[in-house]
């Protein structure tokens, strides 16, 4: 039977042999399908690790597929940290350079695992999720850069931010093997837990030569200032509460203190504040009687009652943030998510940021040997300052705490600031909440960087019929270098300004804009023929100042273009008999505003002046014919939240020959309506934007013994 089905025709012994191949062929296809299902569903509903944390790499690998790298026994150890390194000595700026947006590049190493001669890890849990958070967000910003040539700043992608879980000798090993270690020069280290038991060091523990240090648990001993960045330590709860911003006022607690791992005299120094102010203080710790299940890291208890941590924080007005085995603790930020003032006390302590963050503002620092006095010191604030540093935490969470990613950031742009300081980051812009900086102290410039010198500066002189002294200030005017246009406002509707023939003959352009209207407020008009950024306000009058002191003027306005820079100093005072402010002329060690008869500022304020200025003080001014220059201070102080700056010493500015029938500045009745002035604009404000110096601008080799040819402004007045 068998041979006759082999050796008749071909036909019928071929399909058999075809029914064979094709069931193999869907078996495998169907198998591999199958096992692709399985193998994804496992993936999806696995527990995932810290250690298996979504993935991150420049190349798009997974952390179990980095190369592995072995570390031989003796390769090369790093020195430890340099405690003498500065940014001008451990930190090369020149691999930064200049870039026209201002900004470091930031280059992170591709992962690998490093492991010793026998295999074993440097670090016990591998790349934290945290960490890998970080990186992330630093390779998804605008300081990262894939070129390692470009590269300003180097972070290894080594997971160095709890000290427990490293080896520390190895994994020193693994930082001198990456190839643009260098001693450590501009690479970057971030670290939150350092040191170990029993001592705690508080600074990480690995030898990493001249590297810097983001720490979290810094220390005046540790820390070295300018060059190391303290930093929060990361609290888990910011991920996984969602605590709702709560309106700053009172809450039923006072004082709340939720640490459960505080050493035994605080504990019983908190106890015994307890007992003297019941109610006020609530003192919680670890719960002992939770049930089954229940996540003890999200309660708190107190007498048998349970709390929902970190809940609770927000009905309390101050929350005590006492050192632990670290200086460094989570609980500060968790403190400042629930808006509660945190009450610092941890001597030595360098608060997270405090290069650039005035923790004044949102937080009360106390020495803990004034622990027992804590309630007097609290109970001493304010009401209404209690509740600008709750909207202050709350703030400093959200800009600065909330997630690795505003950690990260945070970090590379002090880091920035240092080496690009002419485009730092001023302290506004570190500290005020964006609420605050649209409503009174936000520059309107947006200048990136020093505005250029050729452009010069447009002085607009105001006057009205004294023309010898107009053409002899026009004549002292045009020996200035940087003067690029002069500009004329004739406000004397009655007389018409001498012919052009008469006029001084300068090399720049001389303009004469004739006004409608005798109104003070027509200096500050934004008139088409400024064209320049800079704008010198001088009045008819002041032919006193040399031209090395008007130069100089417009030099410091071109490093401060947000201020108003100017001559004569004025202050503002507050009278304690009378119950409201007074203008001062005197000669004082302070100053609060420049007037501008002499003064440059941005030409951006005389749009402000003529279009935006609040309430009817315009109107005031011109009905009055005078204040004109405080309204300009009130106005330019109130936008920038700075103090206006006062250059060179000379105090005499007017012609010697002017009388009180030439000025209105002389006459009785002037002084008086200033003090008004003061007072009105400060109602029409709501606030008193003036701030106070004790300081002024003055060439650098002014006062000293050396030759004229040396000094760049030579001729300085005294007087």
């Amino acid at each position: 039977m068998c041979a006759s089905v082999k050796y008749s025709s071909r036909g019928p012994a071929l399909i058999p042999r075809m029914k064979t191949k094709h069931r193999i062929y869907y078996i495998t296809l169907f198998s591999v399908v199958l096992l692709g299902l399985i193998a994804t569903g496992m993936f999806q509903f696995w527990p995932h690790s810290i250690e298996s944390s979504p993935e991150w790499t420049l190349d798009r690998r997974s952390v179990h597929d980095a190369p592995l790298v072995k570390l031989p026994v003796s390769s090369p150890i790093p020195e430890r940290g340099d405690l003498s390194c500065r940014m001008h000595t451990c930190f090369d700026v020149y691999r930064c350079g200049y870039n026209p947006k201002n900004r470091i590049k930031v280059y992170i190493y591709p992962l690998q695992r490093f492991v010793d001669e026998v295999g074993v890890p440097i670090s016990s849990t591998g790349l934290s999720r945290e960490y890998n958070d970080l990186l992330s967000a630093i390779s998804d910003s605008d300081f990262y850069t894939d070129d390692v040539t470009r590269a300003c700043l180097f972070v290894p992608s080594i997971d160095v931010l709890n000290q427990n879980s490293l080896r520390i000798r190895e994994t020193a090993q693994a930082l001198a093997m990456l190839p643009r270690w260098d001693k450590g020069m501009n690479h970057l280290l971030f670290n939150m837990l350092p040191g170990g038991p029993p001592d705690y060091n508080t600074a990480l523990d690995v030898p990493r030569d001249r590297a810097l240090l983001a720490g979290g648990g810094f220390s005046t001993w540790t820390y070295r200032q300018g060059y190391d960045v303290s930093i929060p330590v990361y609290s888990p709860l910011s991920a996984e509460v969602d605590l709702p911003e709560k309106q700053p006022g009172p809450r039923r607690y006072f004082i709340l203190s939720s640490q459960t791992a505080i050493h035994r005299e605080y504990r019983t120094e908190l106890e015994r504040l307890k007992e003297e102010n019941g109610e006020a203080l609530l003192l919680l710790d670890k719960c002992s009687n939770l049930s089954q299940g229940m996540a003890s890291a999200r309660k708190r208890c107190y007498k048998g009652q349970v709390y929902d941590y970190p809940q609770i924080l927000q009905e309390s007005s101050f929350c005590v943030v006492l050192r632990g085995a670290r200086l460094g603790q989570a609980t500060l930020s968790d403190v400042l998510q629930a808006g509660c003032v945190p009450v610092i006390m941890a001597d030595s302590y360098i608060l997270p940021f405090s290069e650039v963050l005035d923790w004044k503002r949102a937080s009360v620092v106390i020495p803990e040997e004034k622990l027992p006095e804590m309630y007097t010191i609290l109970k001493s604030i304010p009401h209404r300052q209690v509740e600008e540093m709750q909207r202050q935490a709350r703030w400093f969470w959200e800009a600065y705490f909330r997630s690795m990613k505003a950690i990260g950031l945070t970090t590379l742009q002090i880091i920035n600031d240092r080496i690009y300081p002419y485009a730092a980051r001023t302290y506004e812009e570190w500290n005020n909440p964006p609420v605050v900086k649209w409503t009174s102290v936000n520059s309107p410039l947006f200048l990136p960087l020093i505005p250029p010198r050729s452009p010069g500066f447009t002085a607009v002189v105001l006057t009205y019929d004294r023309v010898e002294s107009l053409f002899r200030v026009i004549t002292e005017i045009s020996k200035v270098p940087s003067l690029a246009k002069l500009l004329v406002v004739w406000n004397n509707q009655n007389k018409s300004p001498p012919e052009e023939s008469l006029w001084p003959k300068i090399a720049v352009p001389l303009r004469v804009v004739r006004t409608k209207e005798n109104k003070l407020s027509n200096r500050f008009f934004p008139f088409d023929e400024i064209e320049t950024e800079a704008v010198l306000a001088i009045d008819d009058d002041i032919i006193m100042l040399t031209s090395d002191e008007l130069q100089f003027g417009y030099e410091v306005w071109r490093e401060f273009p947000d201020r108003l820079v100017g001559y004569p100093g004025r202050l503002h005072l507050w009278d304690h008999e009378m119950g409201k402010w007074k203008y001062e002329s005197e000669w004082t060690n302070e100053v609060s505003m420049v007037l501008t008869g002499a003064a440059f500022y941005h030409k951006y304020f005389n749009y402000l002046y003529t279009y935006k200025m609040p309430g009817d003080i315009k109107n005031w001014v011109d009905a009055h014919m005078n204040c004109e220059d405080i309204a300009m201070n009130f106005l330019v102080a109130n936008i920038t939240g700075k103090a206006p700056i006062k250059v060179t010493p000379r105090k005499k500015f007017k012609c010697p020959e002017c009388t009180a029938i030439d000025g209105l500045s002389l006459d009785q009745t002037h002084m008086v309506e200033r003090s008004e002035c003061i007072n009105k604009f400060a109602t029409v404000f709501g606030t008193m934007p003036l701030k106070v110096v004790e300081h002024r601008a003055d060439p650098v080799l002014y006062k000293d013994d050396f030759p004229e040819k040396l000094k760049s402004f030579p001729n300085i007045g005294s007087l």
